[in-house]
C-alpha cells in the first residue's frame, strides 16, 4: 500500500499501527469459485476485486467526468482535464454529474460485472437503475456509516458495488472499511432500521421537515467521529492502493466511509447496487426518473 504520514477521515487522525489500520484482502483469486466467494463475502462483509475492469475502460468513463466538471469551471484551466485537478477559483463543490453515461452504463451495467454478481448470487439479478456518482473536492470525506438506512424498503440481501475511476492513493482519500462491523448489527439495530426518508404522521415537527421541507427524518450517517466508532465496534480501517479497474463490494451493514481528500484533486467514483431478481426492490431507485430522495419518496407512518 502507498505510504501516507497520517490518514484522517472527516478531519481526525486515524491512529496508522497495524492493530488498527491496514489493507483490504484480496479476493480476486476466486472469480473462478462462486461457492468460494459467497463463504468471504459472509466472512468479510465485503469482497475486493483488483483489476476487473480495464483500465482503458475506466479512464474513458474518467474522462466523461473530467469534461464535464471543466465545463463548469470546477477543474484548473491550466491542467490538462484528466487530471482533475480542482479549481481553486471556483465557487461551490462539484455538483452532481449527469446520470446518462453510455460508457458508465457500460462498467456498472455490463455483462461483466453483472455476469459477477449472477454467480455470487447463483440466480439472475437486478439493480437499482440509480448511479450515485461522487466527485469529492479537496478537503472532504464521507462520515461513517452502512448503506441500510438509505436504501433498506427493499431486500436488505442488496450489494454495493464502489468503482474508482482512476488511481486512488490514500492521499486522495478512497473507501475504508470497519472490518467485522458487518458482524456487530446488534449493536446498531436501532441505526440499521433507520428509513432516513420515513418520518411519523403524529410529529409535526417530522412532517414540517421531511414531507413538507424534503428533508430527513435521520442524518444516515452512524458516527462524525471514526476513532470513536472503531474504539467502540472493535476492527481495523481496512482500504486499498486503489487503481482504475478495481471495485469492491459490500453488505448494507458493513461500516464504511472514506479517508479524506488531502490532495489537490477531485476524487471520482461510483456506488451502484445489486440484488437478487425475485426478491423486492426498493422504488426510489428504480425507473428512468427515479424519486430517490425527493418528497415523492417520503414515507408517513403512524408512530
Amino acid at each position: 500500500m502507498n505510504t501516507l504520514t497520517q490518514p484522517v477521515s472527516i478531519g481526525r487522525a486515524l491512529p496508522a499501527d497495524a492493530t488498527h489500520f491496514g489493507e483490504l484482502r484480496r479476493s480476486s483469486e476466486l472469480l473462478d469459485r462462486p461457492g468460494e466467494l459467497r463463504a468471504r463475502l459472509e466472512q468479510d462483509g465485503y469482497l475486493y476485486i483488483p483489476g476487473f475492469f480495464t483500465r482503458e475502460d475506466i479512464l474513458a468513463v474518467r474522462a466523461t467526468f473530467t469534461d464535464r466538471l471543466a465545463a463548469e469551471g470546477l477543474l484548473d484551466p491550466s491542467r490538462p482535464a484528466i487530471d482533475a485537478v480542482f479549481n481553486e477559483a471556483a465557487h461551490g463543490r462539484p455538483t452532481a454529474l449527469p446520470q446518462a453515461n453510455p460508457l458508465l452504463d457500460a462498467v456498472v451495467f455490463g455483462d461483466p460485472l453483472l455476469s459477477f454478481y449472477e454467480a455470487l448470487f447463483a440466480e439472475p439479478v437486478s439493480h437499482f437503475d440509480f448511479k450515485w456518482i461522487r466527485a469529492v473536492a479537496p478537503g472532504h470525506g464521507t462520515n461513517p456509516h452502512c448503506d441500510l438506512p438509505y436504501m433498506g424498503r427493499g431486500t436488505r440481501n442488496l450489494l454495493t458495488c464502489w468503482i474508482p475511476y482512476g488511481d486512488v492513493t490514500l492521499d486522495l482519500g478512497g473507501l475504508i472499511v470497519l472490518e467485522n462491523s458487518h458482524r456487530q448489527s446488534d449493536r446498531i439495530r436501532a441505526y440499521l432500521d433507520t428509513d432516513v426518508d420515513a418520518y411519523c404522521e403524529n410529529r409535526p415537527d417530522e412532517v414540517a421537515r421531511v414531507k413538507e421541507g424534503g428533508g430527513w427524518s435521520h442524518p444516515g450517517w452512524l458516527s462524525t467521529n471514526p476513532v470513536s466508532l472503531q474504539q467502540k465496534l472493535g476492527g481495523r480501517w481496512l482500504t486499498a492502493d486503489w487503481k482504475a479497474g478495481d471495485f469492491i463490494t459490500f453488505r448494507m451493514d458493513l461500516v464504511h466511509g472514506s479517508l479524506d481528500n488531502q490532495t489537490d484533486r477531485v476524487r471520482l467514483s461510483t456506488d451502484t447496487r445489486y440484488q437478487r431478481a425475485s426478491e423486492p426492490i426498493d422504488g426510489r431507485w428504480v425507473g428512468a426518473n427515479p424519486p430517490g430522495h425527493s418528497r415523492s419518496g417520503k414515507l408517513g407512518r403512524i408512530c
